[in-house]
């Protein structure tokens, strides 16, 4: 019931809500009014404002997973309101893909976003038995990997470096442990998780295909809990609980993987293992105030005996301030360090090797709630890079290798943005703003300066382009290079009816830094350069058109979208480029434009026994390398030819049963064509040599790419209430389908014939994990 009076004021609610369990923060609780079809969402840290006209109304608070709250509301004054859920009995145990039980997903303008909780991230079967942030997202549309064994992912035909992945707000630069076996993120830690591919707010800037933002959770501050697993190659366990009681709070969550430990019983004397710690500190200090200080630190090591041993791995420390100035404007600013380094010791060669970037991060964001049509959002962003390409030194005094340090490399980038969320109808919800980036190559102890300033000359008797040498080598203490770019920022949703919408999305990005590899899947080897005189920074513009649809009061929904991606300055590598500890990068790489567009459609069951998702993406990515001048031929004769990211099809299913208490079935299927790659297509002879011979660049494919894995969860009854444990049983690739990770051509020494040879890294491989929690 609402009773409105004549000549009404407006006043504004707002509030923080929690968990009355823990304590914590819960992000994308929805606050609705249905009188007046209007609601709020709490933002990352749990803090809602709504401003309404004075009156009597329902107030109702939703989150799944949790008991809804509804009460009546007199409103005839700015209040404080806050809240804590507590635990539905009826859908702990779901199997959930994300917070979606009433209509504000369906008229809020943000689109090509989804969602994972820790709760489906855990049920998914992976590889080992081990639960996995990246492998989970690549069942959702858009997403593809690079196949097994390669670290990151892809995102609508993009890089893996034109992926931001955020983990508290700090920068992650390579996701994977273990060459992509695993990923870096800590099922047990993580809050919440959200994947933009498209539409992507103006607060993100810095890389042009997608924004992985990860928040981890920030610890029990009512009572001490502990949860963990034990697995086939890897264990976990991470603890959390009050320092102050309803006050302050911490959880400490570390994991490592064990398998070395049993290769000397096999007469192996190899070794490939990771760990990670995961930590987080929070005080409230008074009902305006809180801080938060948290971090990541993470290493593998890869070794083949002693004489070649790979460490690499990201750390990052993060000091957070919330203040809340009003019932309408609350504040977030952080200070950030991320560090990612690379070490490889090659000891029969006699040298260490060790790259890596650091940067510092600080950053300042608002929301502010105006009234109850438009939300503001602005803020600012500084960071500052220290590239290390290589350092190289020897192992041991008769090594004979000269020590040696590849020029550091230094960078500023800042940016500002504003963007607003206003609603100009019942029906017609836009969100638009524009983000201001700037980005300064500071100077070097020894630069480059090249004729012309082409680092690349081309030999035109041959066909092909070959390093410059520099001209001179200079020492700048200024600056380089200066970028400015202005990256605006739309999208809307048009309300259809109460279950139906049509949004579209526009957003150009910028991105300075730039992933150095020529391989397909990145390694741990690839090197971070940033833009300058002879790198100039990616510009993407993006279009994405969607139609969502809820049926049968959201029991099921349907997701489905077109987009159009445009990126310039897309570097692409020489034939014959030498990557590795080289000096002068910009001598082997050409820039090109890349453009990426298709057709994304999810469906989804959301409640009952059986949830989970159908996904399929028909999709083309290509790039295009043209000469610099009408007589160079570029790369493949100036033609477009697919990105090494293409995958025409992608499919992909998940389907969860709970049976009943004691046992839940999982399941997902993934198809994907295969990888774009170079075969030789013929050979001929010249002066008694062979002389193998190719197409243009990523004519052929590899074999497509399938699997399926199946898991079943079994949680005894009758536990202790004070210890709860359950058994997971998983089976990856449960078909034993030899995928190709790659496919090498060779000589047969018995024959003398050419034969193809597949490498497949995983056939069928059952695993047993155990899962607790006190």
């Amino acid at each position: 019931m609402c009773h409105l009076v004549s000549g009404q004021k407006n006043h504004t609610l707002s509030g923080i809500i929690t968990s009355a369990e823990s304590n914590e923060t819960l992000i994308g609780v929805n606050v609705i009014i249905p009188e007046l079809n209007k609601g709020a969402v709490t933002n990352e840290y749990g803090f809602y404002s709504i401003t309404l006209p004075e009156g009597t109304y329902t107030l109702q608070i939703s989150f799944l997973g949790f008991e809804s709250i509804s009460e009546s509301l007199v409103l005839d004054a700015n209040q404080k309101l806050n809240f804590s859920l507590n635990a539905s009995t009826e859908t702990l145990d779901e199997v959930v893909i994300e917070e979606d039980v009433e209509q504000l997903s369906i008229r809020k303008p943000q689109m090509s976003v989804n969602t994972l909780t820790a709760q489906t991230i855990k049920q998914i079967p992976v590889v080992l038995g081990e639960a996995d942030v990246i492998k989970s997202i690549l069942l959702l549309p858009g997403v593809t990997s690079a196949g097994e064994g390669a670290s990151g992912f892809n995102v609508r035909g993009g890089a893996v470096d034109q992926n931001l992945i955020l983990l508290d707000e700090a920068i992650i630069f390579n996701s994977s442990h273990l060459f992509g076996f695993f990923s870096v993120f800590n099922p047990d830690a993580i809050k919440d998780l959200k994947l933009y591919k498209g539409g992507i707010p103006a607060r993100y800037g810095g890389r042009v295909s997608s924004v992985l933002d990860i928040y981890q959770k920030e610890g029990n501050s009512k009572e001490f809990h502990a949860n963990g697993g034990i697995g086939a190659v890897a264990s976990r366990l991470l603890v959390e609980g009050p320092i102050v009681k309803n006050k302050s709070a911490f959880l400490i969550g570390g994991r490592a993987s064990y398998a070395h430990l049993f290769l000397p019983l096999f007469d192996i004397d190899n070794k490939a293992y990771f760990y990670d710690l995961n930590a987080k500190l929070n005080y409230n200090l008074d009902e305006k105030n809180s801080l938060f200080l948290s971090g990541y630190f993470g290493r593998d090591l890869f070794g083949v005996s002693e004489s070649f041993v790979n460490t690499y791995g990201n750390s990052t420390l993060n000091l957070r301030w919330n203040h809340i100035f009003s019932d309408k404007i609350f504040s977030n600013l952080s200070m950030i360090y991320s560090d990612y380094y690379y070490g490889l010791l090659l000891d029969f060669v006699g040298f260490q090797y060790d790259s890596g970037i650091r940067n510092f991060n600080l950053k300042y964001d608002f929301q502010h709630y105006l009234n109850s049509e438009i939300k503001l959002s602005y803020g600012f962003n500084n960071i500052y890079y220290r590239f290390n390409p290589a350092t190289i030194t020897p192992n041991r005094p008769d090594s004979g290798i000269i020590p040696s340090q590849l020029t550091h490399k230094y960078a500023n980038e800042f940016s500002a943005y504003i963007e607003a969320e206003q609603d100009f109808s019942d029906k017609l919800i836009v969100k638009y703003g524009a983000r201001l980036s700037h980005f300064t190559r500071l100077g070097q102890d020894s630069f480059a300066v090249y004729q012309n300033d082409q680092p690349l000359t081309y030999n035109a008797s041959l066909s092909i382009y070959q390093p410059a040498e520099p001209v001179e080598i200079q020492s700048n203490t200024g600056r380089l290079a200066d970028f400015t770019n202005i990256e605006p920022r739309a999208s809307l949703s048009y309300l259809l009816n109460d279950n139906s919408s049509v949004k579209a999305s526009y957003n150009r990005m910028a991105q300075y830094l730039h992933l150095i590899s020529n391989t397909n899947a990145p390694t741990p080897l690839d090197v971070y350069a940033p833009s300058g005189p002879y790198l100039k920074p990616q510009i993407l513009d993006q279009y994405a058109l969607g139609y969502f649809r809820k049926i049968k009061n959201n029991e099921f929904s349907i997701e489905t979208e077109v987009f159009y991606k445009d990126v310039q300055n897309r570097l692409d590598y020489r034939n014959g480029a030498q990557l590795i500890a080289n000096e002068n990068i910009e001598t082997e790489v050409l820039a090109g434009k890349g453009r990426a567009y298709g057709l994304e459609f999810l469906a989804k069951k959301n409640k009952g026994q059986f949830t989970g998702w159908l996904a399929y993406t028909l999709s083309r990515s290509e790039q295009q390398t043209p000469g610099r001048t009408p007589q160079e031929t570029g790369i493949n004769d100036g033609n477009w030819y697919p990105s090494a990211y293409d995958k025409t099809h992608d499919i992909s299913a998940y389907l969860s049963y709970e049976a009943n208490k004691k046992w839940t079935f999982n399941a997902n299927f993934i198809f994907q064509t295969g990888q774009p790659t170079n075969f030789p297509v013929s050979q001929s002879q010249f002066q008694g040599l062979n002389i193998t011979n190719y197409d243009g660049r990523n004519q052929q494919r590899l074999p497509a790419y399938h699997r399926l894995d199946l898991s079943a969860t079994l949680t005894p009854r009758n536990q202790n209430k004070k210890f709860k444990g359950s058994w997971v049983f998983s089976i990856y690739n449960a078909y034993n389908r030899m995928n190709a990770a790659s496919i090498t051509f060779r000589t047969n020494e018995d024959t003398g014939s050419n034969e193809a040879v597949r490498t497949t890294i995983f056939g069928i491989l059952p695993s047993v994990t155990y899962n607790f929690k006190f």
